[in-house]
């Protein structure tokens, strides 16, 4: 028993026949596996899934996220990726997406929706920055996004619209227009 125990003590500074590595060389992560009551140390390079990295003063400890549904986590509390099934919106895991977000195509996050607020209504037709002269012009519309709803990285609908539309006058003067 005691050599399968110190096989596992690779990376150890401090290793127990019992409960395998209590502490590591100071790159490596002490990890602690726990079967019920029992416990068993292992020095590693990188945690596992479901763990992230915390450096000390004395050890290196890999500690547990605290959501079983995080899959990766950068603190206790902040998750960077979650298991299957589940959808990662700043930091935390949720079975569907919050309100105001959407899942992102490819990937299991959710990214806030932009609402914009009502059309303007439609522009002077235009035609080159003129409102009168040719037959055929331009009319333009826009709305607004409220800052609430702003933030990086949002998807927004279209906010700007135009369309060709008839001058209604003739230029004073007479001015020819091309057709």
């Amino acid at each position: 028993v005691s050599s399968v125990l110190l096989e596992n003590c690779t990376g150890c500074v401090l290793c127990s026949e019992d409960n395998g590595c209590i502490s590591c060389h100071h790159r490596l992560f002490l990890l602690i596996w726990r079967d019920g009551i029992r416990q068993a140390g292992i020095c590693v390079h990188t945690c596992p899934p479901g763990y992230f990295g915390l450096r000390g003063m004395e050890v290196n400890r890999c500690t547990k996220c605290r959501s079983p549904s995080c899959e990766s986590c950068f603190s206790r509390d902040f998750c960077m990726k979650c298991k299957e099934k589940f959808y990662l919106h700043k930091g935390q895991c949720f079975r569907q997406c919050p309100p105001s977000t959407a899942a992102q195509p490819g990937t299991r996050e959710c990214q806030e929706t932009c609402e914009p607020g009502p059309w303007s209504p439609w522009s002077p037709c235009t035609h080159e920055g003129r409102t009168c002269g040719c037959k055929w012009g331009v009319e333009t519309r826009v709305r607004e996004v409220p800052a609430a709803t702003r933030e990086e990285g949002s998807s927004c609908p279209a906010l700007l619209e135009t369309r060709k539309c008839r001058m209604r006058k003739h230029c004073p003067g007479g001015e020819r227009c091309s057709t």
